[in-house]
């Protein structure tokens, strides 16, 4: 069928394609668009981390006082001077000797130590904490012997205004 006044095969302007204006009104319009959808990638994306830092801490934490905990029970040897928190965060993978068995079972509170996710990536899960000390105070956290609490070496602020590393 034959459209009357158009050959087939050639081109007519006026069933042809976009014009230049429209092409840069649609160029417009994707670049708003985008414009606005890299903020909210931004806040997806910190959130995200947020949630992270959440529940690697809260694994931690909850490892520490697991720890603690099978010391107190006489599970863990310890000196006199020892104060029932592991000496590092590496030891709550490796493991320890259950001092309870003859079979020298070993105890394990953690598959895995997690990593701060705003910390540097080429640093070990284990150096990218903050650790402190049974002995420190609370107003100055610092390590020393055991790790008795963790927290994050940020000094960024989080969605709700704190600071990560007073988490």
């Amino acid at each position: 069928m034959r459209i009357r006044g158009v050959s087939p095969g050639r081109f007519n302007p006026r069933h042809g394609g976009f014009t230049l204006i429209e092409m840069l009104v649609v160029l417009a319009i994707m670049a708003m668009l985008a414009g606005t959808a890299r903020p909210l990638l931004e806040l997806s994306v910190q959130r995200s981390r947020e949630h992270e830092l959440r529940g690697a801490l809260r694994s931690l934490r909850g490892a520490l006082d697991a720890y603690k905990k099978a010391a107190e029970a006489g599970q863990i040897r310890m000196s006199p001077e020892d104060s029932g928190y592991p000496p590092n965060l590496q030891v709550l993978v490796t493991g320890v000797t259950d001092a309870r068995t003859v079979a020298g079972r070993k105890l394990y509170f953690l598959r895995r130590l997690p990593r701060d996710p705003f910390a540097d990536a080429t640093l070990p899960a284990a150096e990218t904490w903050a650790l402190r000390a049974s002995d420190s105070a609370p107003d100055d956290p610092r390590p020393g012997r055991d790790v008795f609490d963790i927290a994050s070496r940020s000094d960024r602020r989080a969605l709700d205004g704190s600071r990560y590393k007073d988490w």
